[in-house]
This record gives structure tokens, sequence and C-alpha cells, in this order.
């Protein structure tokens, strides 16, 4: 049935005409414009990736799903007593010795006031506060629970970032990782190239009991970060965790 647009109320017209322009546009856009389908992994994925570890990275057993893992992140992170903690007489002395890393990053040239900068596993947001205190001011958090401005919610496993956003990212929460190669390979994923990952771990014993993973030496990291060198790394005394490993991304 052919439509004759000078037999249509007047009313009508304008509405037709920009409903053949608006289907036009759509479909000019979908022939030019690429679909990308992102990949998904499934629970074998997983496994298989697991077993392909290095022997001095152990993954803690006991989850039976992804979301028991997650609901047990999430009682400690929103525990009352440790958030009060965190946000008062945590925070001074925080901020402090994290504002004291940084800066020491920013002697070594790992790091300028111009970075565009990432604190994963972030909290209420000291890492994120200590950066801008040594003047890194386009600095953000993630977390599962929010904390505005300084931290946004965030998976770390899924990243809520495009590709190639960060010239800094920071974490000391490497433990909490149930899947440290999908860790690190969101890491890689939304840092640009040049861009510096720093990490601070635990090596010399077991971490705590919220920990998913545990790691005995940086050799495991070195596998796990598969588009970047190993810049350096050095023994420090950071909240319980005594080692700073840094990458910079091919």
């Amino acid at each position: 049935m052919k439509t004759d647009l000078h037999k249509l109320p007047i009313i009508l017209k304008p509405f037709i005409l920009f409903l053949f322009v608006s289907l036009s546009v759509l479909a000019f856009l979908s022939l030019q414009t690429p679909h990308q389908i992102p990949a998904k992994t499934t629970a074998a994925d997983d496994d298989a990736a697991e077993e392909n570890l290095p022997s001095d990275l152990k993954i803690r057993p006991g989850y039976t799903s992804y979301e028991e893992y997650l609901q047990r992140q999430l009682n400690k992170t929103l525990n009352p007593k440790l958030r009060e903690i965190w946000t008062t007489r945590d925070w001074d002395r925080k901020v402090r010795v994290f504002s004291d890393f940084f800066a020491n990053l920013k002697q070594r040239e790992l790091l300028s006031n111009g970075s565009k900068s990432l604190c994963i596993g972030a909290r209420v947001g000291q890492e994120v506060a200590a950066l801008k205190r040594v003047g890194v001011s386009d600095s953000v958090g993630i977390d599962l629970v929010p904390y505005p401005p300084l931290v946004v919610k965030g998976d770390f496993h899924k990243q809520p970032f495009g590709d190639g956003i960060f010239d800094f990212e920071f974490s000391n929460v490497f433990d909490h990782a149930l899947y440290p190669w999908k860790f690190v390979g969101e890491i890689e994923r939304t840092m640009k190239s040049g861009g510096i990952c720093v990490l601070h771990v635990l090596l010399s014993r077991r971490a705590d009991k919220y920990s998913a993973n545990d790691l005995y030496s940086v050799k495991p990291l070195e596998k796990l970060f598969k588009k970047s060198e190993l810049v350096e790394h050095r023994g420090i005394d950071g909240f319980g965790l005594d080692t700073e490993v840094v990458f910079r991304k091919y």
C-alpha cells in the first residue's frame, strides 16, 4: 500500500516525515557502526584460568557462587563499626600515610599532577583524598559501596569504565580478588598505554579472613600482567602489606 502525503491530514504530515527521516538515519548508522559483543566468561573458563595460575598464587576455597563471594565482601564493607572507624579516627592517619606513598611515586616520576587516577577497592576513599592532597586532582575510587564524591560504585572484576581511560591505577586489595586474572585484566583494559599501575600486596604471610587469595611472590603478578612490564618492586610498611609492585602498560 502506497502512502500519499498529499491525502493525509495536515496534522499527521510532520509526524510521518519525522518517522521516515529517523528510520533512515538509524538504518545508515547500523551499516556504519560495527557491533561489539562483550566477551563473556563461563564457570568453566574461570576454572581453567584458576588451574593455570602459578603455584605462588592460591585461590581460597569455600565460595559456592560469585554472589556468595560478593556478600562476604559486603559484610566487611558495610560493617557500621568499621565504616565509623574508617571515616573518623583512621581517616587522618591513612590519608597522611597514603600521601607519603604518592609523594614518593611523584619523586620517582611514576605519578604526576596531571595523571588521571583510579583507586581500586577504595572503601571510603582515603587514598583518593591523599592523591588530591599531593596535587593529583583528577582522581576517583571504586568500591562495591559508593562513598560520594570520592568513591563511585564498581566491581573491580568488571570496572565501570571504558578502555584506556587512566594514566595511573592504585590498589591495596589484590588479595580480595576472587578472580585475579580478571582484576588485572580490567586494570590493563582501562589503563592508557604507558600508564602506571601500583599494587600494595602481602607476601610474607596469609592475609585477613576476607581475602579471597594468597600471594607468595611477585612472579604470579608478572604472569597476570600480560600487557605490561614490571618496573620495580620494593619492601614497604603499608597497613599490614609488605610489598609495592609497579607495572607500566606497553
